[in-house]
Parts: structure tokens; C-alpha cells; sequence
């Protein structure tokens, strides 16, 4: 199946400047394509679209925590529709990025920001000192190790929401020890949830050059 056939058979529509091209005699790069039908650089259509909310934040609080919301959400749907193989691709060579070691990467970010403002005894995950970079290291395709990934994501995601809900003051310093910046230097909880956002946001760019080179499709 062409990647023209399969976005009509998944719903999706070809962008008009779309071709499938040959970057050497043995790998294929797939046709651009998206299921909007409103605006062709989105990933789905407005009202299809569950970052999309009709509730405005009105404050800090509420800004910080619906740009980190929109971009967990980003997270999830550039890896919607795809097997372990898919997940684990290394689409951008010589990169060792993955959309799966996406995936475990920010649940270290996740613990990280618990460990660094609550003190927390969390240790790292996936990366030791022998693998620095065992998040993308281990992502590997294996249906189990995706399986074993969104889940340690999603529980990280549910016990840092349930930490930030229950500091009320965003000036609160951390109380444990932060490794961020050349000197280690304080931060309050405000500083991390803007860099939490920031490495989501960051990664999510990533995100959108992996999936589209996995099978073309496109939006933001």
C-alpha cells in the first residue's frame, strides 16, 4: 500500500505538493498527508481536536498547567496509530531519538521535576550511570516495552499533577536537590513548570519530524 492509499484508507487526505520519494535505492519516504479537513498543517480538525477547550485560563496557575496539558496531549497523539515497530524507529538518522524513547525520556522529566521540588526519592527510570541514555537506548520494538512505557508515563504525569495541586504557592522552593542550570541554583515551582513546558515543547517539535518521516503524516 502507497502512503496516498493508506491516509485514504485511514481517513486522512494527500497534501496537494505531496510525492513519495526515494532518499536511496532501498528506502522509500512516505507521502505527506493529514486528517484535517479544515486546515491542512493540523493534525485533525478544530472540533476533532482535544487540546482545543472553550475554558480560558485566568491565571498562573491556569496557564502553566493548560500549555503543560496541551503538550502531554501533542505527546500522545503523534504517537497514536502506530505498532511497536513504528514507536521505535529511529526515522531521523544518525539521531537516536524514537517517538517511544520520547516517551520514556519525559517520564524521566516527569520524575525529575518531583524529585528535584518535593525531595522525592525518586531514582531515574531507564537512565544509570553505565547508560546515560538508556531512555532511548532501551526503547526498543517490543509491544511489551511500548506497553510498559505509556503506562509509567501516564502514572508519573497523574503523581506530578497531584504534587503541583497540592502546593499552593507557586514561589514554594524546591526541597529537594536541583541539578538545573551551571550551579545547581534554587528554583521555585514556577521555574520548573516553565521548564517542564519548555522540554515538552521542545521534544514535540521532535516529535513532528519522527512521525512524519515514519509514515508522512503531518500537523501540529
Amino acid at each position: 500500500m502507497t502512503a496516498a492509499e493508506y491516509s485514504v484508507a485511514s481517513g486522512g487526505r494527500v497534501l496537494d505538493d505531496a510525492v513519495m520519494t526515494t532518499s536511496d535505492a532501498s528506502e522509500s519516504v512516505p507521502a505527506r498527508w493529514t486528517k484535517s479537513t479544515v486546515y491542512l498543517d493540523m493534525w485533525v480538525d478544530p472540533n476533532d481536536d482535544p487540546r482545543e477547550t472553550e475554558v480560558g485560563a485566568v491565571d498562573e496557575r491556569g496557564i502553566l498547567l493548560d500549555y503543560l496539558r496541551h503538550y502531554r496531549l501533542t505527546l500522545e497523539m503523534k504517537c497514536a496509530g502506530l505498532d511497536a515497530e513504528q514507536l521505535a524507529r529511529r526515522s531521523v538518522p544518525p539521531s537516536t531519538m524514537s517517538l517511544l524513547g520520547l516517551v520514556r525520556h519525559l517520564t524521566e522529566g516527569e520524575r525529575h521535576l518531583r524529585r528535584v521540588m518535593a525531595g522525592e526519592d525518586a531514582p531515574k527510570l531507564y537512565c544509570t550511570d553505565d547508560d546515560r541514555d538508556g531512555d532511548w537506548n532501551g526503547a526498543i520494538a517490543d509491544p511489551a516495552v511500548v506497553e510498559d512505557a505509556w503506562r509509567r508515563w501516564r502514572a508519573e504525569v497523574e503523581l506530578t499533577d497531584q504534587f503541583v495541586a497540592g502546593v499552593a504557592d507557586l514561589g514554594t522552593w524546591n526541597a529537594g536537590v536541583s541539578d538545573l542550570g551551571p550551579d545547581g541554583a534554587n528554583l521555585q515551582l514556577r521555574d520548573i513548570l516553565v521548564a517542564q513546558i519548555a522540554e515538552y515543547a521542545r521534544h514535540c517539535g521532535h516529535a513532528d519530524l519522527l512521525r512524519e518521516r515514519i509514515d508522512g503524516r503531518v500537523g501540529q
